[in-house]
């Protein structure tokens, strides 16, 4: 009993924190902890995108990164942009989506595609939009 009540504790200090990300349809397809770490449905590390602007894959490699509104891949190639609306645009500055304020993610029609509420328009924008996270 008692190693069962520590275990409960870990796996909710280990779970706060963290923001849901939803499908289309309101189903968890994972979830992003407060350091930039992605977890896939299931808890397992898909990526990261730290403070720094680094995303890295659930390996921990490099696969791009974010600055000022910008993202690139690792090879520093500017693969899209958000603005400080949310919108989002790919490298030829083509409108591809938006993040709304309340973390509705819409494809470039406007059609929701997820949600994620809570966390940072960036980081919404890198998984739903540049990296497979």
């Amino acid at each position: 009993m008692k190693n069962l009540l520590l275990i409960m504790i870990l796996f909710v200090s280990l779970s706060a924190g963290a923001q849901i990300v939803r499908d289309k349809s309101g189903i968890k397809s994972g979830e992003v902890e407060q350091n930039g770490t992605f977890r896939d449905k299931s808890g397992i590390k898909s990526g990261s995108i730290d403070d720094n602007g680094a995303v890295r894959d659930r390996s921990g490699i490099k696969t791009g990164s974010y600055e000022n509104g910008v993202f690139r891949d690792k090879s520093g190639i500017k693969i899209g942009s958000i603005d400080n609306t949310g919108t989002v645009r790919d490298k030829s500055g083509i409108k591809i989506g938006s993040i709304d304020n309340d973390g509705a993610v819409r494809d470039k029609s406007g059609i929701k595609i997820g949600t994620a509420e809570g966390i940072s328009k960036e980081r919404a924008a890198a998984k739903f939009f540049f990296f497979e996270l």
